[in-house]
């Protein structure tokens, strides 16, 4: 279980790795790249998504190594393309300038929000699951979507385990609060955080994929209130979920929250124009106070939270640990994978970006949005959203504004998709972890991906022919 919600907090983290630039900075040429140097970061995901399923134990023991042959491999590889140089220069950047501010954030988020304990029982009816889907939905975009996921998870799971049909609530919590509600900004989902932290501005996907996140999620919440209504009513009266009223504790936590998304806006926004050099790696003052700041605010949450919200929350390091160093090395194979991208029509990846891209030459969003999302289902979406985004270009400024329609297509499809499989999005293991570990009888991985796909995909193809304030075309 642990390695199931590590590698879904690890495939959490994947937001960001390397700047638009970075390739020419680092020295590679793209376009000499040949498909081998993709083969490590492909090796790396597919042991990600493969190895916990068909080889559990093997992959628990030995994760580590596993990931750290595939960045040998990737450094040997661009060592011998470019020398030590070369490849010295591009792991700075990839590991200072990118993993460390990804992996610090993830690190705050997820001991502030592990503070947060909800006591007490909820009656599991339609209307209080329902709710609680609601508010989970709402609160993804504010703490993350592993925050929600692990402040509502055991609520939900204590209303509804007396319930002899309890599984579709955890299915459609997985959807809602797991995935789609995370959409409206980069503290809600790692795909989103990977644009802010290459130019994509804070409030962005708020303004522009509300309408979408709004039509899916009120949809979803309908369909969900009917199927459990018509469940519910097949249920015997169990009195499940009477007993303590609803209680909160950790709440030192809220401000603590509102402390790290202070200290988002305030290195988007404060300029000083300092910076350091480490070979050849720019570093930003702001982004070392912030990254400094959000340190502070966990070892504060630490600090002041009892610990025995932390273990009635169920709370434990092994995620974080997995996280950091699956999270290292996905951040290490993908280097050469970027470089190609940025040679665009001259790299390897030339039939990937015909296949999105209009006879005209603007982009084919529908392509972006199927792609997208399609990939970041079964290779975790915040990896795909920034291959997809070097792909689109990788210039912030023009993707904000002349490709919009661009941008929203990929943002959409690897927070939307990231929810059809288990695999998709950072805590949709973990939530089936846990609800496994408490009863709950999940599907396994393939028979969850069975139900999101008929629950999601309709909604997928309603976006695409009848667009929200027309982001598609």
């Amino acid at each position: 279980m642990n390695l199931w919600k590590a590698r879904c907090g690890a495939l959490a983290a994947s937001a960001q790795l390397v700047v638009p630039g970075e390739a020419q900075a680092a020295g590679l040429d793209g376009a000499a790249l040949t498909w081998p140097y993709a083969l490590p970061f492909a090796g790396l995901l597919l042991s990600i998504a493969l190895c916990p399923l068909l080889l559990p134990k093997i992959w628990h023991t030995h994760y580590g190594k596993i990931a750290a042959a595939w960045s040998v491999l990737t450094l040997a590889s661009l060592a011998w393309f470019g020398g030590i140089g070369l490849m010295s220069a591009a792991l700075v950047h990839a590991m200072l300038a990118e993993y460390f501010s990804f992996i610090v954030l993830l690190f705050a988020l997820y001991t502030v929000a592990g503070g947060i304990l909800v006591g007490g029982h909820i009656r599991g009816t339609p209307w209080n699951n329902t709710a609680i889907l609601a508010l989970g939905a709402m609160m993804a975009s504010i703490v993350g979507t592993t925050g929600a996921a692990m402040i509502l998870i055991r609520p939900l799971i204590g209303a509804n385990i007396a319930r002899p049909h309890n599984t579709h609530v955890m299915i459609f919590f997985i959807i809602l609060v797991a995935n789609v509600g995370g959409a409206l900004s980069p503290l809600g989902d790692p795909p989103l955080f990977v644009g802010f932290l290459n130019g994509v501005d804070f409030f962005w996907t708020t303004r522009h994929l509300l309408p979408q996140t709004a039509l899916v999620s009120g949809l979803l919440l309908a369909m969900f209130c009917a199927f459990d209504v018509w469940r519910y009513r097949a249920e015997p009266e169990t009195g499940a979920g009477q007993g303590l009223p609803i209680h909160f504790r950790g709440l030192v936590n809220l401000p603590l929250l509102a402390a790290i998304i202070a200290a988002i806006l305030i290195s988007a926004n404060w300029r000083p124009g300092i910076a350091f050099d480490i070979l050849g790696t720019r570093l930003e003052l702001q982004n070392l106070v912030r990254d400094a700041g959000l340190l502070l605010i966990a070892l504060l949450s630490l600090w002041l939270t009892p610990d025995e919200h932390r273990a009635a929350n169920g709370f434990t390091w092994e995620p974080i640990r997995e996280v950091a160093k699956l999270f290292a090395a996905i951040f290490t194979t993908i280097i050469p994978v970027l470089a190609a991208l940025d040679a665009g029509k001259r790299g390897i990846f030339a039939g990937l970006l015909s296949a999105v891209t209009e006879p005209d030459g603007t982009p084919h969003e529908v392509a972006y949005f199927w792609y997208t999302g399609l990939m970041s289902a079964f290779l975790d979406n915040a990896p795909t959203y920034l291959l997809f985004f070097k792909l689109a270009g990788g210039n912030a400024p023009t993707l904000m504004g002349e490709y919009a329609g661009t941008l929203a297509a990929i943002s959409m499809g690897a927070v939307y998709m990231g929810a059809l499989t288990y695999i998709g999005n950072a805590p949709n293991f973990m939530v089936a972890a846990i609800a496994t570990e408490r009863g709950i009888r999940m599907p396994s991985f393939f028979g969850y991906m069975f139900w999101a796909s008929i629950i999601l995909i309709p909604m997928f193809v309603l976006l695409t022919l009848l667009p929200v304030a027309p982001v598609l075309r």
